[in-house]
């Protein structure tokens, strides 16, 4: 086997064919998640061009000048930590490669000059990776393959006064509001930058890290929004009550699958659930356009256990190598990481910890507007 290092942007037209290419036919393989726009070279060279420290491992067989048979995306520390592509942001990480492929992981992170490999929403399939699992947790998804009707009689099988409430939220908004209009691919850039500026007042209400107070995160978004080739697109959807911004969703798109990424309302249109029509409308959008499905992301939320259909599986851990780095940075992260996730993961401690949050939010604004 042979691997080579790359900077996302030195990577030659024909290797990131063969990625597009090994993308597009993973799901009729079984392996949808390698399908995710997460896992494109498109969000590793658009992370890279804010990010000086990812880089992509190219591995070969037959030498330099085989094949490729799989590609790696990681950020690299300068002591040898490595970290999935966009950890913190990024909902799908791992390696992309050909049906039936193996590798050694520790013989990858030696020639990639990694102590340690850090991911927290690793694919499903990844075998080599599998012993250096902490956790697995369900990743909600909606399947739109076979049409929007399929769907909403799936839902209405589960619940079909529910679902006749949720599809009636559009009427109710009408008659608050003004005529309701949706946009699944809205190109205004001022709407994305509403929906930043909505998204970053809601992590600090709710006492979360405003992801939108860094500056390369927007430029990463922006990109993204200007991105559209054949293999991958940002989406910008938004909906509209009389012709006034209520609902938006931002989130990269690929052939197969809709990440769900960055969705915000307006607070003030809260008792309409406008979130809710909103994914309701993506998901009718992406059915129309042909997608598989849409990825709701890890993590348990009243919203996302309404739209489901199932669950797909992500895992968290590291892989190390024996190397002293590697026992520092588990060490430090290792504590913080599970208290996260008990907390996460048990209802009566996670709704304290979400109201403790939002009072931490109050305190914030207050402090501000004094």
């Amino acid at each position: 086997m042979d691997i080579n290092v790359y900077r996302p942007a030195q990577l030659s037209d024909a290797d990131r064919t063969v990625w597009t290419a090994i993308q597009a036919e993973a799901p009729r393989h079984g392996s949808s998640q390698m399908a995710n726009p997460f896992l494109s070279p498109e969000f590793a060279e658009a992370v890279g061009r804010q990010r000086r420290d990812v880089r992509v491992a190219v591995l070969r067989e037959d030498g330099p000048q085989g094949e490729p048979m799989a590609f790696f995306p990681y950020q690299r520390t300068a002591t040898g930590v490595g970290r999935a592509v966009g950890l913190g942001l990024s909902d799908c990480q791992g390696l992309v490669h050909r049906p039936g492929f193996s590798w050694d992981a520790r013989e990858l992170l030696s020639a990639c000059g990694l102590a340690i490999w850090e991911f927290d929403h690793l694919a499903a399939g990844q075998q080599p990776f599998q012993p250096s699992v902490t956790g697995t947790f369900a990743s909600p998804v909606i399947d739109v393959a076979d049409g929007w009707d399929s769907y909403v009689a799936r839902m209405r099988e589960r619940s079909a006064r529910g679902t006749r409430g949720r599809l009636a939220l559009e009427r109710k908004l009408a008659r608050a509001a003004g005529e309701v209009r949706y946009v699944h691919d809205e190109r205004d850039p001022a709407m994305l930058r509403m929906l930043m500026d909505w998204k970053s007042a809601q992590y600090r209400r709710t006492g979360r890290s405003d992801r939108f107070s860094h500056p390369w995160i927007i430029a990463l978004v922006e990109h993204l929004f200007h991105t559209r080739t054949e293999s991958l697109m940002g989406l910008l959807s938004v909906l509209y009550a009389g012709g006034r911004p209520v609902a938006a969703h931002f989130g990269p798109q690929s052939r197969h699958v809709l990440a769900c990424w960055f969705p915000a309302y307006d607070p003030a249109f809260a008792k309409f659930s406008p979130g809710m029509a909103l994914h309701l409308r993506m998901a009718h959008g992406a059915a129309d356009d042909g997608l598989s499905y849409l990825d709701l992301g890890r993590g348990q939320r009243e919203h996302k256990d309404i739209l489901k259909t199932r669950e797909l599986f992500v895992s968290e851990g590291w892989v190390t190598r024996r190397h002293p780095v590697a026992l520092a940075y588990q060490a430090r992260r290792a504590p913080a990481r599970a208290l996260r996730n008990t907390v996460v993961s048990r209802p009566e401690l996670r709704r304290p910890a979400d109201r403790l949050l939002k009072s931490v939010g109050r305190v914030r604004a207050w402090k501000t507007a004094s």
